[in-house]
């Protein structure tokens, strides 16, 4: 337990979909912020989510495999929790992740994108609660930076109701083709805050270089590294845009394609 913070009688864990697999990039969480310090990313967002008060638990939804087994490593350095489950079946991770320690919500980001939107949490998590959503989402933030908030029962009803696809990496897909089943709030941050020739995520190598060149100027910041002071470091640092510009417009619109449905 990290923290006891409880809004209307809900529990918010976040719930982290891990394994190593990636055909760009192999073990992606696992990749190093900062070499020096033995860093990862994973380490980041973690670090990261043990300062948001609204957070009550994390849990590692593992990948079967012996490739995945340094997560339950990651998982008792860090002292939170774990579970393991089907690799393909992302969506029950989740749920299985949420039903073990007895979460009503479930807090979502990515364990590749060691930066998050931090400052928003505790703002979506009272509007999420008080006005009885059973989704919230943080979109259009620079790729790799928003998060979404999901009621259990949200993502048990995808489940039950979705094929395949929904239950893949894509855990809310089913949600956003199918909105009148829910409850939806969308949320956008601040449009100076909006940046698609921006990427903070890593899938790629190019990726990597940038988010280490970010982690080592801000660290003194870390693990709460403000996205606008990031903003402004990669405005001011335009090769680094120049590395991921090729990987943008491929990641936005396959995001917002099926986001906005």
């Amino acid at each position: 337990m990290l923290h006891t913070n409880r809004e209307g009688g809900r529990n918010l864990a976040a719930v982290l979909a891990c394994r190593n697999k990636g055909s760009r990039l192999y073990g992606k969480p696992m990749q190093n912020l900062n070499v020096e310090d033995n860093i990862k990313i994973l380490d980041n967002i973690i670090s990261c989510l043990k300062t948001i008060s609204m957070v009550n638990n994390i849990v590692l939804a593992i990948a079967e495999g012996i490739e995945n087994q340094i997560f339950v490593d990651v998982a008792i350095k860090h002292n939170i929790s774990h579970i393991v489950g089907s690799e393909s079946d992302v969506l029950l991770r989740l749920i299985q992740g949420g039903q073990m320690i007895g979460a009503t919500d479930v807090f979502r980001v990515t364990s590749e994108s060691p930066f998050m939107h931090y400052e928003l949490v505790d703002q979506l998590w009272r509007v999420h609660v008080e006005g009885g959503y059973d989704c919230t989402f943080l979109d259009q933030a620079v790729d790799g930076c928003g998060f979404e908030i999901l009621s259990l029962k949200s993502l048990e009803r995808s489940h039950r109701n979705g094929e395949a696809r929904h239950r893949s990496e894509f855990c809310t897909l089913y949600i956003r083709e199918n909105p009148e089943q829910f409850k939806v709030i969308r949320h956008l941050p601040p449009e100076h805050l909006i940046r698609k020739d921006l990427r903070l995520t890593v899938d790629n190598p190019e990726d990597l270089v940038v988010c280490r060149k970010v982690y080592a100027y801000f660290k003194s910041y870390a693990p709460r590294i403000p996205i606008h002071k990031i903003i402004e470091y990669l405005d001011e640092n335009p090769e680094l845009k120049l590395l991921v510009a090729p990987f943008t417009e491929v990641g936005y619109s396959s995001m917002y394609v099926w986001r906005n449905q």
